[in-house]
């Protein structure tokens, strides 16, 4: 057994909170490097003001965008790693620190309904805990901007409707909602579980690397149609229409029940925050 000391864990937080507002995912920033070069008109003018803002964020140690989001904050706990301290306070007061040191805009209201108050911390946080093999923690910030996640959806499909039905549900939410979001976006997808494990898996989905393929045959091939379809939407960069209106669709599927087929979609706009340390 390993004791890992949850002061340690209040540190990487603090500095992964950072790491992900003032420097975008290498994987996401080189793909917008790409599509600036197929682009244009006022499409690629959209891209070059987005690459601007990524070089003046990672240089003076800004935000890369005002909306800072909803921290969320996933982890990976080896089985055989003992942590000593209270590991829920480690987390909620790294987010605290982080924000406050980075200057980072606190977006978080402790009443969702009736008082809104701002808790000027940016926490509570959303923890996702998973057990693992080993004795590391791996720890991945996830800011989450809420003009995308505002986009969310889920729909609860029979087992007899098909592949043709859930796609259009798919691509109708990107049109619909898309131009809202920032684009060019990253589609996260869900399907299977349950109604709750099928919004997670869609928020997981976003966590993969661009370019990377779902491992099953069958879902990666839905990847790409669907991919195809939402970039002849001509919603584009900004919604300025062109050629992009997506860099990716990532899918990620869990088993389900025999009455169910549940599917759910979670986009992000370009500005796909993450950063991830291993304790």
């Amino acid at each position: 057994m390993r004791k890992i000391n949850a002061s340690l864990i209040k540190k990487v937080v603090a500095e992964l909170c950072q790491t992900a507002n003032f420097k975008l995912r290498t994987d996401v920033k080189e793909s917008l490097y790409k599509i600036y070069k197929k682009e244009k008109g006022l499409a690629k003018y959209a891209v070059s003001l987005i690459l601007e803002n990524l070089k003046i964020a990672k240089k003076e140690k800004i935000a890369i965008c005002q909306d800072t989001g909803m921290t969320v904050i996933f982890l990976k706990i080896g089985q055989d790693a003992i942590i000593k301290g209270d590991l829920g306070s480690a987390i909620q007061n790294g987010v605290k620190e982080g924000y406050k040191k980075g200057c980072l805009r606190a977006s978080v209201v402790d009443d969702p309904i009736f008082k809104r108050k701002n808790t000027f911390t940016n926490t509570p946080a959303v923890i996702h805990e998973e057990i693992v093999k080993g004795n590391k923690i791996e720890i991945t910030v996830f800011p989450k901007g809420f003009g995308s996640e505002n986009t969310s959806s889920l729909k609860m499909f029979k087992p007899a409707d098909s592949l043709e039905d859930i796609e259009d549900f798919l691509i109708e939410k990107v049109k619909n909602f898309g131009p809202n979001a920032c684009p060019p976006l990253i589609v996260g997808i869900g399907i299977g579980g349950t109604s709750e494990k099928c919004m997670l898996l869609a928020k997981e989905a976003l966590l993969r690397k661009i370019g990377s393929m779902n491992k099953n045959p069958d879902f990666a091939r839905m990847e790409k149609r669907i991919l195809s379809k939402i970039n002849l939407l001509n919603i584009g960069p900004s919604g300025l229409g062109g050629k992009t209106t997506a860099l990716a669709v990532n899918i990620e599927e869990f088993p389900t029940h025999i009455a169910g087929l549940p599917v759910a979609i979670n986009i992000s706009c370009w500005a796909l925050r993450q950063a991830k340390a291993v304790i």
